[in-house]
């Protein structure tokens, strides 16, 4: 009879587990936060490059960086979605940013969290609500296919119900679409549903939650080898200019596009074959 009574115990539990006890947030500024069970576990070295590298958004650099010093000293800022093309540093520059603000000494913590956890955000909600820190949840390459529900719940973090969004956490999230829904999904509900201007409405109007869209293009020659070249002055690697540019124009051919991953991968490349350490 105990051992059956045990097993009924454990059996409850495991459906409803005990709530998630805060993290020592202290121990780190960045953190991932996964479920099953629900933890933000911390990154001790988040994967980055520097602000001053991200050549050719300077624009979305300024606005991003401006918005994220606002909210870290506890002023008004928005929500921001970075759209566009893909490779050209929507997710380096959140990081980056998140580096800077953190140089300059103000308190802000970073929380990456998948699309595929959106449905779990009320209980993260609910976690760094009661914390004294500032955080920045950060979803990365957001996006929604046909008969996606996941968008419901990201409109718990943009609009917050009747609770709020927390005043201590701001959403910076990332992606190829600027309606975060593909063009076909929408054509769709135009098509198929019984008021279609208001499911068009429901999944379109979305993006309009976030308060700042930045737009992401494809870049210039002249950019792609700018990037290059602030690569390699970082890194202390010193090659012919006229090299430099013949074998990054042949990579970028072969590669049948341009943009600041393709300027990367270029010069991992080249710092192997040169016998190079990247720092």
């Amino acid at each position: 009879m105990s051992d059956a009574l045990d097993r009924i115990a454990a059996a409850l539990e495991r459906m409803a587990p005990a709530p998630l006890t805060a993290p020592e947030f202290d121990a780190a500024e960045a953190f991932v936060w996964h479920v099953g069970p629900d933890r933000l576990e911390p990154v001790p070295v988040v994967s980055r490059v520097d602000l001053d590298l991200l050549i050719g958004v300077d624009r979305s650099r300024d606005t991003l960086l401006t918005n994220t010093e606002q909210f870290a000293r506890g002023l008004p800022a928005n929500n921001a979605l970075l759209w566009g093309a893909r490779g050209m540093g929507k997710s380096s520059l959140v990081k980056a940013v998140h580096a800077e603000v953190l140089r300059r000494g103000l308190d802000l913590k970073i929380v990456e969290l998948q699309r595929e956890d959106l449905p779990s955000v009320a209980r993260l909600l609910n976690l760094l609500r009661a914390s004294h820190h500032r955080f920045l949840l950060f979803c990365d390459d957001l996006s929604f296919s046909r008969d996606d529900q996941h968008y419901k719940s990201l409109k718990a973090v943009l609009d917050g119900g009747i609770e709020g969004r927390p005043e201590n956490v701001l959403l910076y999230a990332t992606s190829n679409r600027r309606h975060l829904m593909p063009r076909d999904m929408i054509e769709n509900e135009r098509s198929t549903a019984i008021s279609p201007g208001e499911a068009v409405e429901e999944k379109v109007s979305l993006s309009d939650r976030f308060g700042l869209w930045l737009g992401f293009h494809p870049c210039s020659q002249d950019d792609y080898l700018a990037m290059i070249d602030g690569y390699c002055a970082a890194n202390g690697i010193e090659i012919a200019a006229e090299t430099l540019r013949a074998e990054a124009i042949e990579w970028q051919a072969t590669r049948g596009s341009r943009s600041g991953r393709v300027a990367w991968q270029f010069f991992v490349d080249l710092a192997g074959r040169h016998g190079l350490r990247i720092s």
